[in-house]
Parts: C-alpha cells; structure tokens; sequence
C-alpha cells in the first residue's frame, strides 16, 4: 500500500484515497472553513489522494442547496485555499469530483426534520434526465434532455473542468454512479429514450463519453481524470458488471485513466451490497477484463486488508470514506503499523511519529514471543 502509483505525471505516494463525502456545508455552491479543516486533516493524515465531496457543475446540479459547486469565479478562490492547504502541508494529491445529480436534485440537505425533494415553495427547481422518469415515486418528474439540454451540460462540466485546473488541482473524477446524471444514462433502469442515447449500452454511453471528452479537451493533458461508475444496479434488468467492464472500455479508449468501482443508487428503495468481500472482487474483475487501473471501494476498514487488495492485484488504490472520519490520520498509523518508515509525517508530528513507531515494534515483538 506503500508503493508510490503513477497516473499520467501525477504520483502519488501510496495507495490509500479519501472517498468523495458530502458535507452540505456549502452556500451556492461556496464552500469555506469547515472544507479546509475536513480535507485538510486527511492530507495531514497521509493519504495519498484526497477526493473532494460532489462538487456540482451548476446550480440545477445540485442535490441540496447545501451541495459544493464549480460554476462561479468565487469557487476557485474557495477551492485553491484547499487544494494549496494540501500541497503545502503533505505529499497528497488532491482530486475533484465534478458532477450533475439529474434526476436526484433539488432535495432537501439530509439531517433536516423534513426529508426528500424541495417543492417549488420551499426553493425547489426543475430536474433534468435522460427520460422523464421520476427517482423517488413520489419525486419530481425530470425534464427529458434535448439536445440543447445536453449541450448546456457538457459546456458546464467542460467549464467546472477549466476552473478546477486553475484552483490547481492535481485530478477529476467525473461522477458516474449513485443514479446521477451521467449514471441515469448509463442505467436501463433510468434511461428509457428511444433515440440515439438509450436503449442498447452503446447508445446509453454516448452522451457520458461526449461529457468525458469535454472534459478531458479542457483540462490539461498531463493530469489525469478518472470516473466513478456504479458497476451494477444490483436489479434485474439493470446495469450488469459485464456492462460495466464494456462501458469501462469504452472510457479507456477515449482516455480515462482509471476507474473508481462503486455500485447501486439507480433505483429508489435498493441498496446494493456495499461489502468489501463483494465489491473488491468487482474492482478486480474490471481491473483484468477492462485493462484499467481501478480503485476499490465497499467498506474497507483495515490497515491489513488495504495491503493485501493492493499486493494481490485486486485493485491499483484503495479508497476509505467513513474509516478517515473516524480516523484521519489512517494511513500514518498504518505506516507505523507496518514498519513503513518513508511515509511522509509533518515534522510538527515527529514525537507521534516516534511514539507510533514504538508501539508497533513493541506489540511486534510480543506477538513473536
């Protein structure tokens, strides 16, 4: 997990990724201080790539008025005082995940006492999607895309593409998965269009590749640009892994780097197993059918478990979300755990340092004993 990974000219020093984690702490998309501590306290931790929350490439991308966004000249200044936070104080590398909720926008921010879609009192606005097909059954309906639709959209992430580049940061990962908007396209379960952008796989990947390849025009082709995809709907007569290894194919050959193995969020009601001991195998089977790097996710808690995906092949890094809450000094931990001694430890943490390094050595030896 130790092993530097190489993508493009960004290198970073292992393995180990902060998954993406909403916050809903952003005013029109504007994040501040909360974001700088938060992500900051992983870069200070160790990890090799922290991943922004869903960041939103326009107002109506939203899912909640308190989403982070990319769509206003205000968003680069907020987001470099981030990214230079990390590459000022750490070896990270820092990546955003741009994206569209579609269908699942214009929802109200979780832990209020009112739950599920804004109405149109309450500041709601129209959603769009491939197919007028409402998430939630009680949800709004979507406006079916046209053309000028998809337009507008891809302008916005080419744009959200632009910006992130001059805030500096070092990746892109487009969102794909969880029943979003490039992921509604993906999925027969949200796509029902009849024209060139629905049915067969091969027309459902059509608009996700045009967003891709706007993307990648505009940001710079030194740093590389990966997308979560949702790698089966976990319902009969969705998305199957098979589906994805294809559309993962399709991804690489227009030039994404890797891909960031996630599942579910199509269907309203269905949540798929998110296990370690179901997904990992999932990143594998992508990893050696598709012929692209990937990043494992499901749950992952383990310092012994992150090294042995890593070592076996299973996947090229290993993202933890909710384990960095708990814990965001994971992989410093991990290092002193493991006898790694050329992790990267701030030098205002050296006492830590020596402190962790003891301990492990000393619980070492005991365990031979």
């Amino acid at each position: 997990m130790f092993t530097p990974f190489r993508l493009r000219e960004m290198e970073t020093p292992n393995r180990v990724m902060v998954s993406p984690m909403c916050q809903f702490a952003a005013d029109d998309g504007l994040i501040g201080d909360w974001h700088i501590a938060h992500l900051g306290s992983f870069a200070v931790g160790g990890a090799g790539i922290v991943c922004t929350e869903m960041t939103d490439v326009s107002p109506e991308g939203r899912i909640s008025p308190g989403c982070a966004g990319m769509y206003k000249r205000e968003h680069v200044g907020a987001w470099k005082r981030v990214v230079d936070f990390v590459h000022g104080f750490g070896t990270a590398k820092i990546a955003i995940q741009l994206a569209h909720a579609g269908a699942k926008a214009s929802t109200r921010i979780p832990w209020e006492r009112e739950k599920g879609p804004l109405t149109p009192a309450d500041g709601g606005w129209q959603v769009i999607g491939p197919s007028a097909v409402p998430f939630e059954p009680d949800g709004p309906v979507p406006k079916e895309m046209d053309r000028a639709d998809m337009d507008r959209v891809i302008g916005d992430f080419a744009r959200g593409a632009e910006m992130a580049d001059q805030a500096g940061f070092d990746m892109i990962e487009l969102h794909g998965a969880h029943g979003y908007l490039l992921s509604a396209f993906l999925s027969p379960l949200m796509n029902q269009r009849t024209d060139d952008y629905g049915g067969a796989l091969v027309n459902r990947v059509r608009f996700p590749l045009e967003v891709f390849d706007a993307v990648r025009a505009a940001w710079p082709a030194e740093k590389p640009i990966c997308i979560r995809l949702s790698t089966t709907d976990s319902v009969e007569g969705g998305q199957t892994v098979a589906d994805t290894v294809d559309v993962a194919k399709a991804f690489r050959a227009h030039g994404c780097d890797i891909i960031d193995c996630s599942a579910g969020g199509t269907k309203f009601g269905v949540r798929p197993a998110w296990d370690a001991e179901t997904q990992i195998p999932i990143a594998a089977q992508i990893r050696r059918d598709a012929g692209i790097p990937t990043i494992a996710v499901g749950g992952i808690v383990g310092v012994r478990q992150v090294n042995q995906v890593i070592a076996e092949g299973k996947a090229d890094i290993c993202a933890l979300g909710r384990m960095h809450l708990t814990d965001p000094h994971f992989t410093l931990r991990a290092a002193a755990e493991l006898g790694y001694h050329d992790q990267f430890w701030p030098v205002r943490y050296r006492g830590a340092k020596m402190q962790a390094e003891a301990l492990a050595e000393a619980a070492a030896r005991q365990a031979a004993e």
